[in-house]
């Protein structure tokens, strides 16, 4: 598979703004989602989109994702998915409870920054990258997403984990 700028071997080791074209996903949205609740989302969304999408014969593009639609307060809107080759043409039910939808990475001007190590940094992460990209001149938007490059396993040391994070310029 071609390697995207949603999807690079090589860390972002500083703010780097870019074009890009849409990205065709599958996701499960979620709206008023308490911070605490994340992790179990995310454990039943991967748990069932994989062999779902895998069962479907569509193709995965890339690592995993998290599209954020508005700002996180006590809660969050999201979308948690995976990129496609091609895009979905209906829902499929992952559960009882979710059900995968079409959507897609936003294309257009982009800024990006690496975080490595584990999850708990990010939100010190995302500060830093907001920062360097209002200092750099840019106009974050929404959505702005993160990409999970290394997949999490219970034995890796959470500090060897990358994240690559995305803003949408306006």
């Amino acid at each position: 598979m071609p390697e995207s700028s949603f999807n690079r071997t090589e860390p972002f080791s500083e703010l780097t703004v870019f074009e890009a074209s849409e990205i065709p996903t599958a996701v499960v949205e979620a709206r008023n989602v308490a911070m605490e609740d994340l992790p179990a989302l995310f454990d039943a969304t991967f748990t069932g989109l994989f062999p779902t999408l895998q069962e479907a014969e569509m193709e995965i593009a890339g690592p995993a994702f998290a599209l954020y639609t508005r700002q996180p307060s006590d809660t969050v809107d999201l979308e948690i998915g995976l990129p496609l080759t091609s895009g979905l043409t209906q829902a499929l039910p992952l559960s009882r409870d979710l059900i995968a939808i079409p959507s897609q990475l936003p294309g257009g001007s982009i800024a990006a920054m690496s975080h490595t190590g584990g999850y708990d940094g990010l939100g010190e992460a995302w500060a830093v990258f907001t920062k360097a990209a209002v200092d750099a001149g840019h106009h974050p938007g929404l959505p702005f997403f993160e990409v999970y490059v290394t997949e999490p396993n219970p034995d890796m040391d959470p500090a060897d984990l990358r994240t690559d994070l995305f803003i949408t310029l306006s």
